[in-house]
C-alpha cells in the first residue's frame, strides 16, 4: 500500500484480497490425537487467536479456509482427511501440527502410519513439537499469514 499526495492510501485489489484472506482465517476443527489439546488451547484467553482473525473454529469444511491436522494419520484416515479438504471452499491452506502428522512420530514403523500428510494434501505451514505448544501454532497461523499476503521474514 502507498500513501499518495493527499494522504490517500491506495493499494491493489489483489493485495486488499490478501490482507482480507489473511486477516480472516477460519480453521476447521480436525484433530486426531493428542496435538488436539494443544490446539484447542490457543483459543483460551491467554491466546486468544481471535485477534489473529481465527475467531472460531468450524465444524463443516464448507465454513473453513484452513485445515490444522494434528495427530497421527493413518491409511485408513487418510482418504477422509482427503475428501475434507476438497470439500473446502478456494482458497484453501492446511498447517501440519505435530511430528506425528509431519513425519509419523513415535509411529514411524507402523504398518498403518502415513509418514507425512503431505502425501495426502498440500501442507503451507509445519509446525514442529511433540505437541507444539499453543504458542508454536499461534506462530504457524502468523507464519500462514504472512505467506497468504506474499511478505517474506527477511
Amino acid at each position: 500500500m502507498k500513501t499518495g499526495d493527499m494522504g490517500v492510501i491506495t493499494t491493489t485489489i489483489e493485495k486488499a484480497l490478501e490482507w482480507g484472506r489473511s486477516n480472516s482465517l477460519w480453521p476447521l476443527t480436525f484433530g486426531l490425537a493428542c496435538c488436539a489439546i494443544e490446539m484447542m488451547a490457543t483459543q483460551a484467553s491467554n491466546l486468544d487467536i481471535s485477534r489473529f482473525g481465527s475467531e472460531i473454529f468450524r465444524n463443516s469444511p464448507r465454513q473453513s479456509d484452513l485445515m490444522i491436522v494434528s495427530g497421527t494419520v493413518t491409511k485408513k484416515m487418510a482418504p477422509r482427511v482427503r475428501r475434507l479438504y476438497d470439500e473446502m471452499p478456494y482458497p484453501k491452506y492446511a498447517i501440519a501440527m505435530g511430528v506425528c502428522v509431519i513425519q509419523g512420530g513415535p509411529y514411524n514403523q507402523g504398518y498403518s502410519v502415513v509418514l507425512g500428510v503431505d502425501k495426502v494434501i498440500p501442507v503451507d505451514v509445519y509446525v514442529p513439537g511433540c505437541p507444539p505448544t499453543p504458542e508454536a501454532l499461534t506462530y504457524g497461523i502468523v507464519t500462514l499469514q504472512k505467506k497468504i499476503r506474499g511478505e517474506t521474514d527477511r
